[in-house]
């Protein structure tokens, strides 16, 4: 490992340890603490470990100064699907101890995510019932699994997210995290969503309009005028898509590995707490903002 990534890694596991302490354990305490649980997966994320297998095996050669006790794969696989609320509250802590947190400009994006490909294994899938097939623009063809819709700043730190059913409207997936959390934007006065095309409703606009939360979007050619600040959209737009990238490409999202409803959400959420750690800690030591890990 690189000593940045040695030095990113040290600086979440004393975050963690210090500011989320968790309840004890009944009976004997677990040789691999959450704090060394959560450090353990975001090494995995980054490094680009797709296969538990391989990455305990790599973990087991190569990160014993680090970790004192390494579980092997079935126990590594149970702590880290029972810590979905941790990672989420780990996200939440990560991105509210940066300068970016209060920035009143978010920018909001769906992207699809896969979980099964052949019939037989969409039929027998635990999954069934809440994944759901959705259509991808970007390949132009069909898939079978969720939808990520996620709501971040322009420098691409997670706000908030949420996995749903890709048959799920877009806006209605908006309104539920705005109306899950309305202190998100209490907190931000003057508040402003930037959002593509799939956003547009009336009924959204008086939603947000309740919470004093204005929404730019595009506008369709044939009505009316353009709204003030629309033809800088288009640039800005383009931060999310980057934001989107660099959980797929980077981060392998694609390649979550995920089977089960707990199985899904702790693997995205490992994505994106991955990226706000490594956001939070160049904020923390002053380097430049990128999405590029």
């Amino acid at each position: 490992m690189t000593t940045e990534l040695d030095t990113l890694l040290t600086a979440l596991y004393v975050h963690v340890d210090d500011r989320l302490k968790t309840p004890r354990w009944r009976g004997r305490p677990p040789r691999l603490t959450d704090a060394e649980l959560v450090t353990l997966a975001v090494a995995q994320a980054i490094l680009g470990f797709h296969c538990e297998a391989r990455w305990l095996r790599f973990a087991h050669a190569h990160l014993r100064p680090l970790f004192p006790y390494l579980p092997q794969r079935p126990a590594y696989n149970k702590r880290l699907r029972a810590a979905l609320p941790l990672v989420k509250r780990v996200i939440r802590s990560l991105a509210a101890d940066t300068d970016l947190w209060l920035d009143d400009l978010w920018v909001v994006d769906s992207t699809p995510v896969e979980c099964a490909r052949s019939r037989e294994t969409v039929r027998r899938s635990d999954l069934a019932g809440w994944a759901n097939y959705g259509y991808c623009r970007s390949h132009s063809r069909f898939y079978w699994g969720l939808k990520l819709h996620l709501i971040c700043t322009p420098a691409g730190l997670p706000v908030t997210w949420a996995l749903a059913d890709p048959k799920i409207d877009e806006r209605q997936v908006l309104a539920a995290l705005i109306d899950n959390e309305p202190h998100l934007a209490a907190d931000r006065p003057g508040l402003l969503i930037l959002a593509d095309k799939g956003y547009i409703s009336a009924e959204l606009d008086r939603f947000l309009d309740q919470h004093g939360v204005g929404l730019l979007r595009p506008s369709y050619k044939n009505r009316g005028t353009p709204r003030p600040g629309e033809a800088l959209l288009k640039t800005v737009r383009q931060l999310i898509e980057s934001v989107n990238d660099t959980l797929k490409g980077q981060l392998g999202l694609e390649q979550h590995g995920g089977r089960t409803i707990e199985g899904v959400g702790v693997r995205v959420a490992q994505r994106i707490l991955a990226m706000t750690c490594a956001i939070w800690h160049n904020r923390t030591i002053g380097a430049p903002i990128t999405r590029s890990l």
